[in-house]
């Protein structure tokens, strides 16, 4: 592929990820630079046409745009704080995982250095870098993103939120815990379906149907949140307690460990002993939320 008006990009890191970061420019006919501590982890880049930096020096001098994704923030800053004058007028793109607190932190690093910063949560494995269906959130100053949309796009589909570098991690971390739950629950429905004999792909060929009806509530419930307003039209937490009884039932007769659904039933109850009984579920939220000062 000719790499005629393709941008120069340079990739820092090149463990799985990054690794996976830097092919896929290589395959959008990006001319590629790539540094990495143990040199022998180019290899393959370099077969691929990647040009291989010796130092983080070479490395960041040889593009306009630098991506770097490394084991944590304290790795980003080792590395590049003493090439921060061979950076200023170039944009970093962080990919390294961290805390909002710390990619806050490391965008005034950048700035205070003339340095372009866009922090990026990578919502995909390596394998799934390249393909427009994943998403990589960024955050960070202002028109970068647009700016450099060309190059990133081939990465993953790029998702703008905004000026505040932190809340790329904020929403990494997020949906981190939404996945985390639905995995969960997915888990403890399987094994009570399994628990009747029934296969765990076909159980989830109908979980995997129903995951629109659940996007419409989240929609919906989303509405009300921001409103600080719970209206039970659809269904109301006395509702909920009394269908979730039926799930516990399921589960004992069959040997389910039933940690989950108590855990969601111990909030249901609290919130109906607040008198929020005619409320949606949506009013949950309150019990994750830091009690009142």
């Amino acid at each position: 592929m000719s790499n005629t008006n393709k941008q120069n990009v340079t990739v820092i890191g090149l463990g799985r990820m990054g690794a996976a970061l830097a092919a896929a420019f290589l395959d959008a006919g990006h001319p590629t630079t790539v540094f990495n501590r143990t040199p022998d982890k180019a290899g393959p880049l370099v077969a691929r046409g990647a040009r291989h930096a010796a130092t983080v020096a070479e490395a960041v001098t040889a593009s306009e745009l630098v991506v770097v994704c490394v084991l944590d923030y304290p790795a980003v800053r080792a590395l590049l704080e003493p090439v921060a004058d061979a950076l200023r007028g170039r944009v970093l793109v962080n990919l390294t995982s961290g805390s909002p607190e710390q990619a806050r932190e490391e965008a005034a690093w950048a700035a205070g250095h003339g340095i372009g910063y866009l922090d990026g949560g990578i919502m995909t494995t390596p394998p799934g870098i390249g393909d427009s269906a994943n998403m990589i959130l960024y955050a960070g100053g202002p028109g970068l993103l647009q700016t450099h949309r060309p190059a990133l796009e081939v990465l993953a589909d790029p998702v703008d939120l905004g000026a505040d570098a932190g809340l790329a991690s904020l929403y990494d971390a997020g949906l981190l815990g939404l996945m985390w739950s639905m995995f969960g629950g997915w888990l403890h429905s399987t094994a009570l379906t399994g628990a009747d004999g029934v296969s765990a792909k076909d159980f989830t060929a109908v979980v995997v149907r129903s995951l629109g009806t659940m996007a419409w509530f989240m929609t919906t419930y989303a509405e009300q949140i921001d409103a600080g307003k719970y209206p039970g039209d659809d269904a109301t937490l006395d509702v909920h307690v009394a269908s979730i009884a039926h799930l516990l039932h399921a589960g004992e007769k069959r040997g389910i460990d039933a940690r989950l659904p108590e855990l969601h039933l111990e909030m249901m109850r609290e919130a109906i002993e607040a008198g929020h009984g005619g409320d949606s579920y949506a009013r949950i939220i309150e019990a994750f939320r830091p009690a009142p000062r």
